[in-house]
């Protein structure tokens, strides 16, 4: 996924869904650079970042809509989505019950990425 501030996109997955971070590749030819955060029960996600690319956020076009985390319970969606929004961060939807019986929150990160929290 690319952001615009790679720093503030690694602290928030870190922070918030104990990702695991890697040690920052740089390419100083081409001015890119990443990160890879791993969570536990497997998967990673590479953040990445390079000055001459464009980031448009708030963009709803094909590709990336949303990630997805399982917290395990309506309780941990409750208070994960509690911690979020009194750091600063917008809860779009929920926490509630969608038609097809997921309860789920969604909340906006710094980078304008919708981050859905699951039971």
């Amino acid at each position: 996924m690319y952001v615009s501030d790679l720093e503030r996109a690694r602290e928030f997955f870190v922070k918030f869904f104990e990702g695991t971070s890697n040690d920052k590749y740089v390419n100083e030819r081409t001015g890119f650079s990443s990160y890879f955060i791993s969570f536990p029960d497997g998967p990673r996600l590479e953040l990445m970042h390079n000055a001459s690319r464009t980031v448009l956020p708030g963009d709803d076009g094909l590709g990336y809509h949303h990630f997805a985390f399982s917290v395990g319970s309506k309780e941990a969606v409750d208070a994960k989505t509690s911690e979020l929004t009194a750091a600063g961060y917008a809860c779009v939807s929920g926490p509630r019950t969608t038609g097809d019986g997921y309860y789920e929150s969604v909340i906006v990160d710094a980078e304008g990425n919708h981050i859905e929290i699951t039971i």
